[in-house]
C-alpha cells in the first residue's frame, strides 16, 4: 500500500470520503462511522509510535495491537475485533477512554478488512495535524447535519465558536476548560487562536498547550471518544498521557481546580434529570437537582446549574463566554436569583442575541454571555451590559445561508476585544435607531421586572413591512426547519403518550 509520501492530501480525504459513502449503502452512518474510524486510525498510530525513531510503549497489548488486527479475514477477523475492542475499553488513560463502551458496528468483514488497509496505507503520526484535524472535523460535521443521529446537539457552528474565542482572546500559559465539551470545537479554535501566524511560543508554552491548557467534561461515552480523538488528531494531548476529558457530570460537585477561562455550550434542554429504573422494572426519568452549597440557587433547570457552575469554575481573574437559551434571561424565581447574583459577584458586559437557524438543534433562540470573574467585594461588578442584537431581522438557515465568521465581524469589531473599555454604541435614539450595538446600565436592568436582560430595540420588518421579507428559498428552509422542530416536539409528546398508556 502507498505511504504517505506518495500519497497527496486530496487523495487521503477522498478516499476517506468514499468509503464512508460505501459504508452508508449498507446502513453504517455518519456517526458509527466516525467510531470505527477513530478506533482503527488510534492503533494504527500507536503501531506507528512504537516503531522508530519513536519507540514509544503506548500501552496497547501485543495480541490487541494493529498487527494483530492485519492478516486477519472473514469470520476471524470479525471475532478477533470484536474482542480487540472489548479488551481496550478495560484500560486505563487516553487508551481505555477512546475504547470504552466500544462495539463493532461493520457487519461485514470484507468491508471491515477494507477499512483496515485504507486506515494501513497512510502513515497517520507523519502527517501534519492541520490535515488530520480537517480529514475528522469534516466527517464530524457532517454526522451532525444527519438530524436522525442526534448528533447536533453535541456541535456548535465553528463560526459562532471562533467569534467567541476570538473576543475572550486567551493567552499562552494559561487554562481553559468546557464542563459539556461535545466534540471539543471549543478547545479546537482556541488552539488555533494560540498558534495562529504571529503568534511564537516558546518550549514551554508548546507543551502546556499539547497537555496541560485544555481540561473538559463530557458524559457521553460515544461523544468523548469522539473528543478525544479529534484533540488528538489536532496535536492536543498524548496518545499514552492520561485523558483530558473527564466522564463524569461535571454539575455533581464544586470543581476541585479553577481555570482562566471557560468556553461553553451547555446541553439544549431546560431540565436536568436521571433515568431510574422503577417497580415494574421499567426505565424512567426523574427530575435531577444539584444541592451545592456554592450554588446561589437550587433548581433542576440545566441552564443556570451549568451557569452556575461556570462562574465556580473561574479564577478570580477568570473570563467565560457561554452560549445559553433565552429562558435563562427571563426566568422568575431562581431565574432572577442567578442573574441578580451573576451581576453582582461578576462582570456581565457583554450579550449578544443570536438568530435562529444557526444550530442543529431546530428553533433554539440563544444568546451568548461574557463575563469576568471578580474578588468578593460589597460593590456590584457589573457597572453597564452591552447587547448586539444579531437576531432582529436577520435570516440564516443550515444549508444554503449558513452562519460565517463573517457574519460576526462587525460585533466581533464593536466588542473590541483588545481593549473592551474603548467601546462606543452604534445605536442612537435619533441618529441611527438601526444600530445593533447599545449598552445598558445596571440600574436600568435591576430595575426592569424579574430583572429580565431579554431585551430587543430594534423593529422587526417581517411583522410591519412585507417589502423586507427574506428571499422565497430563504424562507422555504426556516419552514421546512421549523416543521422539522415541530416534528421532533411531536414525536417527544406522542413517545411520552405511548410510555404512559402502556403503563396502564
Amino acid at each position: 500500500m502507498p505511504e504517505i509520501s506518495t500519497m497527496t492530501t486530496d487523495t487521503i480525504i477522498s478516499r476517506v470520503w468514499s468509503f464512508c459513502t460505501t459504508l452508508r449503502d449498507d446502513g453504517v452512518g455518519y456517526g458509527d462511522y466516525l467510531e470505527q474510524l477513530t478506533y482503527l486510525i488510534f492503533l494504527k498510530m500507536a503501531d506507528e509510535y512504537g516503531r522508530p525513531p519513536y519507540k514509544r510503549n503506548v500501552g496497547v497489548p501485543m495480541a490487541y495491537s494493529w498487527a494483530s488486527l492485519k492478516p486477519l479475514k472473514g469470520a476471524e477477523l470479525e471475532s478477533h475485533y470484536i474482542e480487540v475492542l472489548r479488551a481496550l475499553g478495560t484500560e486505563r488513560g487516553m487508551l481505555g477512554q477512546i475504547f470504552t463502551k466500544a462495539q463493532n458496528k461493520i457487519q461485514d468483514p470484507a468491508k471491515l478488512a477494507r477499512l483496515i488497509e485504507l486506515v494501513d496505507s497512510t502513515s497517520w503520526v507523519a502527517l501534519d495535524a492541520d490535515t488530520k484535524g480537517d480529514i475528522y472535523e469534516g466527517i464530524l460535521e457532517k454526522n451532525a447535519e444527519d438530524t436522525k443521529s442526534g448528533a447536533g446537539q453535541y456541535f456548535t457552528p465553528r463560526a459562532l465558536i471562533a467569534a467567541m474565542v476570538e473576543c475572550v482572546a486567551p493567552e499562552p500559559g494559561k487554562t481553559i476548560a468546557d464542563p459539556a465539551c461535545g466534540t471539543g470545537g471549543f478547545f479546537l479554535s482556541a488552539y488555533d487562536y494560540l498558534t495562529r501566524d504571529g503568534n511564537k511560543l516558546n518550549k514551554d508554552e508548546k507543551a502546556f498547550l499539547k497537555t496541560g491548557t485544555f481540561s473538559g467534561n463530557e458524559i457521553v461515552a460515544g461523544t468523548r471518544r469522539l473528543c478525544l480523538m479529534n484533540l488528538f488528531l489536532h496535536n492536543i494531548g498524548e496518545i499514552d498521557g492520561d485523558s483530558l476529558i473527564a466522564s463524569t457530570d461535571a454539575l455533581v460537585a464544586q470543581p476541585s481546580q479553577t481555570v482562566d477561562y471557560v468556553l461553553a455550550n451547555p446541553p439544549f434542554g431546560k431540565k436536568s434529570s436521571m433515568t431510574f429504573t422503577n417497580e415494574e422494572g421499567e426505565q424512567e426519568k426523574d427530575d435531577l437537582t444539584y444541592n451545592r452549597q456554592d450554588f446561589w440557587a437550587t433548581t433542576a433547570n440545566k441552564q443556570l446549574n451549568f451557569l452556575q457552575h461556570i462562574r465556580s469554575m473561574l479564577k478570580t481573574t477568570g473570563r467565560a463566554a457561554v452560549v445559553l437559551p433565552d429562558n435563562v434571561l427571563f426566568e422568575g424565581g431562581a431565574g432572577e436569583t442567578v442573574r441578580k447574583k451573576l451581576m453582582e459577584t461578576t462582570e456581565l458586559h457583554t450579550i449578544l442575541r443570536l438568530p435562529t437557524g444557526i444550530f442543529y438543534a431546530q428553533g433554539v433562540k440563544a444568546n451568548v454571555l461574557f463575563f469576568d470573574n471578580r474578588p468578593a467585594s460589597k460593590t456590584v461588578a457589573t457597572k453597564e451590559v452591552w447587547y448586539y442584537d444579531y437576531r432582529t431581522n436577520i435570516h440564516h438557515t443550515l444549508k444554503r445561508n449558513s452562519l460565517r465568521l463573517e457574519n460576526l465581524r462587525e460585533f466581533i469589531d464593536c466588542y473590541h476585544p483588545t481593549n473592551r473599555h474603548k467601546r462606543k454604541e452604534t445605536w442612537h435614539a435619533e441618529k441611527n435607531p438601526e444600530g445593533r450595538w447599545r449598552k445598558y446600565t445596571y440600574a436600568e436592568l435591576a430595575a426592569r421586572d424579574k430583572t429580565s436582560l431579554d431585551l430587543f430595540w430594534l423593529k422587526d420588518d417581517s411583522l410591519t413591512d412585507l417589502d423586507n421579507l427574506p428571499e422565497p428559498d430563504v424562507l422555504a428552509d426556516e419552514i421546512i426547519e421549523n416543521i422539522e422542530a415541530g416534528l421532533l416536539s411531536f414525536r417527544a409528546v406522542a413517545a411520552g403518550l405511548m410510555k404512559s398508556r402502556d403503563r396502564r
